[in-house]
């Protein structure tokens, strides 16, 4: 089997590399820098450029599956040409994806995208599933939808289409938890705001697991790829200092503070998004971390 990947030499992306060549699965992908292209025996590279609208055909080559990761970061500050950039390295991408497969004669039965829970509003309370009929009226509600109709268009190839929702990714050595863990780490650690949002949070084993049980398993849908057990901005920097062996001592951080530090970007920090693992559990998955303490301690030792 081979699969085609976008994004494969980011963080997640890396990940599902590494899981796809344990499976015996090869791999296609496509990146942006021709010096990142190698050839070998079950990893190809591909040059594209999805804001010209290039894209090397060859890469769907007996390609049966799509596994779409590819986005620009959105933990950077939100400036009007950045916003356009966030939304566009989703939407272009797989607009180009979709719109060559159209003129080329291809194999490919699925596409496993990554999204967001950033689809989902801010809420104290609510607890959300992939039913839920609440949007984000933001920006981060914005970027999901447009990049998720992006990809729903490919069920008119006849193509399968199974989408992720994305969590706040643990990883040690990328995403936002170093962020997180180093001040701690230093001293310097503290709660942002009042500490009660939620934040529904996946290891990085996880994560790519469920890219690659998704395919394994023809996963057709929208699936919260999300730890069972969400917690608190409180419980996880606490937890954090805890395996550090350091104690909070700042006082929390307003979030007027942050507004003015990171602009609109502050929401990173500040909302709240509980959201059910019930879906992708009931589908056969079962989490190597589902419950936070392990999964930083596994995690810190690297930071």
């Amino acid at each position: 089997m081979r699969v085609l990947i976008t994004g494969a030499t980011g963080m997640i992306g890396q990940e599902v590399v590494k899981l796809c060549h344990q499976s015996g699965i090869r791999v296609n992908y496509l990146t942006t820098s021709k010096s990142k292209i190698v050839s070998e025996g079950n990893y190809q590279g591909f040059y594209w450029n999805p804001a010209k609208g290039d894209i090397d055909a060859a890469c769907f080559d007996d390609v049966e599956v799509i596994i779409n990761l590819v986005g620009a970061t959105i933990a950077k500050r939100w400036t009007p040409k950045y916003r356009k950039e966030i939304i566009n390295s989703r939407v272009q991408s797989t607009n180009l994806l979709r719109e060559t497969l159209i003129n080329t004669k291809h194999s490919i039965r699925q596409i496993v995208s990554a999204s967001a829970i950033g689809i989902y509003p801010s809420s104290l309370q609510n607890y959300y599933r992939e039913t839920s009929s609440e949007k984000d009226f933001g920006f981060l509600g914005d970027v999901v939808n447009k990049w998720e109709y992006s990809v729903e268009k490919f069920n008119a190839l006849d193509i399968d289409v199974c989408i992720l929702r994305i969590g706040l990714v643990l990883a040690s050595k990328g995403g936002a938890y170093p962020k997180i863990a180093k001040p701690i780490k230093y001293g310097l650690g503290a709660v942002f705001g009042s500490g009660k949002q939620w934040q529904s949070w996946i290891h990085i084993d996880d994560l790519a697991a469920i890219f690659l049980f998704a395919v394994e398993q023809e996963l057709i849908g929208v699936f919260n790829a999300v730890a069972p057990n969400p917690v608190t901005n409180h419980k996880l920097t606490h937890c954090t200092a805890n395996e550090l062996d350091k104690t909070i001592y700042l006082p929390r951080v307003p979030k007027f503070a942050m507004a003015l530090l990171l602009g609109k970007m502050h929401r990173l920090l500040f909302d709240s998004q509980r959201v059910s693992a019930d879906k992708i559990q009931e589908a056969g998955y079962s989490f190597i971390y589902d419950n936070l303490p392990p999964a930083v301690k596994d995690l810190v030792q690297d930071i």
